[in-house]
C-alpha cells in the first residue's frame, strides 16, 4: 500500500526528534493527510502481515459500547491488555479490566454518567441522520470529551470521523445508490504499530455503514495531528520500507442482506466478512509503547 509507504517516509524525512508521554521517544511529524478510493481495494498494509480479524473484533467492541478489556480478550484480541492491567485501572479507582470512558462508551454514551449508558448513543444518532437527513454536514461521531480525557490511561488517538453521503452523478439517476466517504481526524497516531490498524478498521466501518444505509462506499480520508515513529521501532520500519508493496485485496460482505440500520450494523459478525486475495509480507514484530 503505497500511501502508508509515503506516509512513513514523509515521518522520516520531515520529523523531529521529540520527548513524549511514554518516556521512549519519537521521531515526530504533525500535520498530514492521505486518501484511499475503497473502490479500488480494501485497503490493508501488505509490507507485514496485518490480521484482519483483529481488526474487525476490535471494531465490534467499540461498536457494542464496552469498555471491558476482559470482552475483547474473549474474542481473541489482546491489543489493550496492557491499558487494562490492575496498576494503570487502579489509578482511577477502576477494578482490573475496566478502561473507564474509552471509545465503545464515548461512541454509544457521550456524556453519561459512566459507567451508567445514559449518554448520547452517536452511532444511533449517525444511522439515523443518514438515513432521514443524508446531506447533512453534520454526520459526526467524537471520541473527544475533554471532562473525561484525563481520567482515562490512553484517551481516544482517533478522536473523530465525519461521514458524508453524495450522489453517484450529477443527475442521480433513478435506482443508483449514492456513495459514502468517511473522514477521521487522529491526534496522535503511532506509524507502525497503530496507523496499519486504524486505515483499515475505518475502512471497515465504512463499509459497514454503507451496508446497513443501501450505500457504495467511496473514499477513506485519514487526516492526522502529532503522527509519529518511536524511536525502538526504526529498524523495523526501515525493515518494512524495503519491502514492495503487494496489490490490495477486496473485500466482501457475505450474507447481511438482512442487516440493516442500526441493529444490522450492531449485529456484524466476522462470518460476514471475507477478504479476498489478501497477500502479504511476514509479521514484523515491535514493542508497544504504554
Amino acid at each position: 500500500m503505497k500511501q502508508y509507504h509515503d506516509l512513513l517516509k514523509h515521518i522520516l524525512a520531515n520529523g523531529i526528534q521529540q520527548e513524549d508521554r511514554t518516556g521512549v521517544g519519537t521521531i515526530s511529524a504533525f500535520g498530514y493527510q492521505t486518501r484511499f478510493d475503497l473502490r479500488e481495494g480494501f485497503p490493508i498494509v501488505t509490507t507485514k502481515k496485518v490480521p484482519f480479524r483483529w481488526v474487525a473484533e476490535e471494531l465490534f467492541w467499540f461498536l457494542s459500547g464496552s469498555t471491558d478489556e476482559t470482552d475483547l480478550r474473549a474474542r481473541g484480541v489482546d491489543i489493550w491488555q496492557e491499558w487494562a492491567t490492575e496498576e494503570q485501572t487502579a489509578r482511577f479507582g477502576r477494578e482490573e479490566g475496566d478502561l473507564g470512558p474509552v471509545y465503545g462508551y464515548l461512541w454509544r454514551s457521550f456524556g453519561g454518567d459512566y459507567p451508567q449508558m445514559n449518554g448520547v448513543d452517536q452511532i444511533a444518532r449517525l444511522i439515523n441522520e443518514i438515513e432521514t437527513n443524508p446531506n447533512s454536514r453534520r454526520l459526526i461521531v467524537t471520541g473527544w470529551n475533554p471532562e473525561t480525557c484525563d481520567e482515562v490511561a490512553l484517551p481516544p488517538c482517533h478522536t473523530l470521523f465525519q461521514f458524508k453521503v453524495e450522489g453517484r452523478n450529477p443527475n442521480g439517476s433513478e435506482g443508483a445508490k449514492h456513495v459514502l466517504h468517511c473522514q477521521l481526524y487522529q491526534r496522535s497516531a503511532d506509524a507502525f504499530l497503530g496507523i496499519p490498524f486504524n486505515i483499515s478498521s475505518y475502512a471497515l466501518l465504512t463499509y459497514l455503514v454503507a451496508q446497513v444505509c443501501g450505500l457504495e462506499v467511496g473514499e477513506f480520508i485519514h487526516t492526522f495531528g502529532d503522527l509519529h515513529i518511536y524511536s525502538n521501532h526504526l529498524e523495523q520500519v526501515n525493515e518494512l520500507l524495503s519491502r514492495e508493496p503487494m496489490k490490495l485485496p477486496t473485500l466482501e460482505i457475505q450474507n447481511a442482506e438482512h442487516l440493516k440500520g442500526l441493529d444490522g450494523l450492531l449485529n456484524f459478525k466476522f462470518e460476514n466478512l471475507k477478504l479476498e486475495n489478501y497477500q502479504s509480507w511476514g509479521k514484523i514484530a515491535a514493542p508497544v509503547a504504554v
